[in-house]
């Protein structure tokens, strides 16, 4: 279960994914010693939640987590944001439905 979203939250996400893709690497018979200089980039591609572009968070991404690249979607941009498909189709659906009234 994740918390309620907020930029310690998310920062702790990064890091336990991180930690993840480092134990994958491990297991996958990779040395350990050799994630820092030949770990795999991660791309994550966030919306404008403002916890998601504190500057302290950020900073703290860039020096602890430094193979994690944050890529930002353009502001008031919907068609890049895949929920917004997902709200779309189910705003559709409900509305193309024959309710009975009391």
């Amino acid at each position: 279960m994740i918390k309620k979203g907020n930029e310690e939250t998310f920062y702790e996400q990064l890091k336990q994914l991180n930690n993840q893709v480092r134990e994958e690497w491990s297991s996958q018979g990779d040395n350990p010693q050799d994630f820092i200089e030949k770990r795999p980039k991660i791309l994550i591609i966030l919306d404008n939640a403002s916890f998601h572009k504190k500057q302290e968070i950020i900073d703290k991404i860039e020096s602890e987590l430094p193979n994690i690249r944050l890529e930002f979607l353009p502001a008031y941009i919907p068609d890049y944001n895949l929920i917004e498909l997902v709200w779309h189709s189910a705003k559709e659906y409900i509305a193309h439905r024959e309710f009975e009234t009391q």
